[in-house]
């Protein structure tokens, strides 16, 4: 993980301490350190630190398919979501939520006119992919599922308030529909509107997501299992 570490990632190295694992925190983590090297090995950090260090140590990450929530059923998604290029979006589409398919390119959010949204896009091509999405309000619950092999480990509300009994039926219902979908490790995030009931918000790679309030002695396989070795 990196050297620079919060609370989150001090609590998956003590949870991986536990159970007798090896933590090693990097500083200058682009140059390869042969003690590491030929070591099965698993990455817990942002984006680019995690590909470079899959690249250095000759593994895969494990990420979902942003774009699988364009493709999921009504009864899932429960919003109306479509995938486009950047360009192609006009007026008549405003308001729209707007996510990039490619993470963290620009923020994702709420925009009310297509300039608001050209000027978040700044320099990106217009045949930049992204998924916009109808404006769901208000979401009342937000919660975080780390999933392993189709079954939740653990999942804890990290935005408002809900009976997560609920919750946990729809996610395991989405599970039994579609973790072939999915990879083995995955985190699911779900939420939950007066308008709507709960629906699958996004999907994250377990190597890089925040616990956010989910234990992390409850996830640390989900997190483990999102580094294989080639």
């Amino acid at each position: 993980m990196p050297e620079k570490t919060d609370v989150e990632l001090e609590a998956v190295a003590a949870a991986w301490e536990s159970r007798g694992g090896e933590v090693r925190r990097l500083g200058k983590y682009w140059v390869r350190d042969e003690t590491i090297a030929g070591r099965p090995v698993a990455v817990y950090g942002n984006q680019a630190f995690a590909f470079v260090l899959a690249q250095l140590y000759g593994a895969e990450l494990l990420s979902p398919d942003d774009t699988l929530i364009t493709r999921l059923g009504a009864r899932w998604r429960k919003r109306t979501i479509s995938l486009r290029e950047a360009g192609a979006l006009r007026e008549a589409d405003f308001p729209v939520f707007v996510k990039p398919v490619v993470p963290k390119i620009f923020r994702p959010g709420i925009f009310d006119t297509l300039a608001d949204f050209r000027e978040a896009l700044g320099t990106l091509p217009p045949e930049e992919a992204v998924m916009m999405s109808s404006i769901v309000t208000p979401i009342t619950a937000e919660v975080r599922c780390f999933v392993l092999n189709g079954q939740v480990k653990d999942m804890a509300l990290y935005e408002g308030a809900a009976d997560l009994t609920a919750g946990e039926a729809f996610v395991n219902d989405f599970l039994r529909d579609h973790a072939g979908d999915l990879p083995a490790a995955v985190v699911v995030d779900i939420a939950c509107s007066p308008q709507t009931d709960w629906f699958v918000l996004e999907f994250n790679a377990c190597w890089g997501a925040g616990l956010n309030s989910c234990e992390a002695a409850k996830v640390i396989d989900c997190i483990t299992a999102a580094t294989v070795p080639l």
